[in-house]
């Protein structure tokens, strides 16, 4: 069932200056039997597009939820075939003013939405910050804007939240994006080329900014070369066979300029899947260009740790790190 919030939508355009028809909600994925206890899906999400994403294929993807987590009290759903890239909203009991993207990982073969999404949501939002989830679309599925498709649903993500910042109690100048793996590399790719043109406007909300003014890749993907490339996250958005300057095009730490927002770094030194050096890469750029950077190396952690995954490791303190740099850059 597809809901419509009429009030959500005229904010919206008043705000923005877009037309006044009322704003289509697709509802967050579902699978039956595997709900833990006292942890509800958010209730709100904002469809990024008016009508269809831009470069729908000729076969459109059909989205499906597939349940990863044999324990029935904690959910870990992965969802591919995204046709509507959305928003799932967390808001807080009492707004502080800033606001949070955050791009689960998933490898760009689908989107993890709970253990680097809805958790993360949560965990913000219970102090103060609120928190979209982004469900973004996956290059290998077909788009026609190919490896920038994710970045176009991230750039159009940070203008919708401006454009309706007035609605969530937020200021449009303290939105931040965070981004764990692949998604790490939709938020690296958004900090350094926010101002990219990867789609045509298709209202006033395309007239705001899709710079976040402070990003957090977290143990992301960072490079497309080997040997740092992530070879999956590779092939998928840009080929197996992409030459050195493909590569280079989809490297954030090559792009990385003094326009480039403060970053904050998490990764585990451990990490078998995403080497450690990405983040470093991402770092010695970030320097080079003047851009403050925070960094946090942890010796054990793995790869896509998330919140739940170290929760007994040092690793585990990365989010209150996260909270406290953000709150003395002028967030929260």
């Amino acid at each position: 069932m597809r809901l419509i919030d009429r009030r959500h939508a005229l904010v919206g355009s008043v705000a923005a200056g877009i037309g006044a028809a009322a704003t289509a909600q697709t509802p967050p994925p579902a699978v039956a039997g595997q709900r833990p206890p006292g942890v509800p899906d958010p209730e709100e999400t904002i469809d990024l597009w008016p009508g269809a994403a831009p470069g729908l294929p000729a076969r459109a993807p059909v989205e499906k939820v597939v349940e990863r987590s044999t324990d029935p009290r904690a959910s870990d759903r992965a969802v591919h075939g995204i046709a509507r890239p959305r928003l799932a909203v967390f808001r807080p009991a009492v707004p502080n003013g800033a606001a949070v993207l955050v791009t689960p990982g998933g490898g760009y073969r689908w989107v993890v939405i709970d253990k680097e999404g809805y958790e993360v949501g949560r965990w913000l939002s219970a102090r103060g910050y609120t928190v979209f989830v982004l469900f973004y679309r996956l290059p290998g599925e077909g788009w026609a804007a190919g490896p920038d498709v994710a970045l176009s649903d991230a750039q159009r993500a940070m203008r919708l939240i401006r454009a309706r910042a007035a609605h969530y109690a937020i200021r449009p100048d303290r939105v931040a994006a965070m981004g764990f793996s692949a998604g790490g590399h939709v938020c690296g790719d958004l900090a350094t080329r926010f101002a990219a043109t990867t789609y045509a406007p298709v209202d006033a909300a395309d007239r705001l900014s899709a710079r976040p003014d402070l990003a957090a890749p977290i143990y992301a993907v960072q490079s497309m070369s080997a040997p740092l490339a992530h070879p999956g996250s590779r092939t998928l958005l840009i080929g197996r066979d992409a030459d050195p300057a493909r590569e280079r095009a989809h490297t954030p730490a090559l792009h990385v300029t003094r326009d480039t927002p403060p970053c904050f770094l998490v990764h585990a030194e451990d990490d078998a899947t995403v080497p450690v050096d990405n983040s470093l890469a991402m770092r010695a750029a970030l320097r080079a260009a003047g851009v403050a950077v925070e960094t946090h190396l942890f010796a054990e952690g793995g790869h896509g740790f998330g919140l739940r995954r170290v929760a007994d490791k040092p690793a585990g303190a990365w989010i209150e790190l996260f909270r406290r740099w953000a709150q003395t850059r002028g967030l929260g």
